[in-house]
């Protein structure tokens, strides 16, 4: 995965604020989604899901638990092999989001 396919803390951060229009996606399950997640994203864990929620043309940030995690690596490759090619991974994920103190939407945090 090239580097140029990253997106950083900051970078994320500023596309939120701008409230630009790109489509910012959880790649877990419904469990880690209802748990915790960036505010503004979209859950997908399959490939179908994937193909129904997601446009080609879209500009596309994946992102999951954290650097350990495979999940955003993996949804990338599947997109990128189906044509899609505007994805990035945001690979710090929830685990580097909530390290800097930004704000997480979830029932853990009621």
């Amino acid at each position: 995965m090239a580097e140029m396919d990253l997106i950083d803390t900051q970078e994320l951060k500023q596309k939120l604020d701008r409230k630009d229009d790109f489509k910012l996606v959880m790649t877990l399950g419904e469990w880690e989604y209802r748990a915790s997640h960036i505010p503004g994203s979209l859950r997908i864990s399959t490939v179908e899901e994937a193909l129904e929620a997601l446009h080609p043309h879209d500009e596309i940030v994946l992102y999951d638990s954290g650097p350990p995690c495979t999940a955003s690596r993996i949804a990338c490759r599947l997109l990128k092999a189906r044509g899609y090619e505007r994805v990035r991974r945001y690979a710090g994920g929830l685990q580097e989001w909530e390290s800097v103190g930004y704000a997480l939407e979830g029932e853990h945090l009621a």
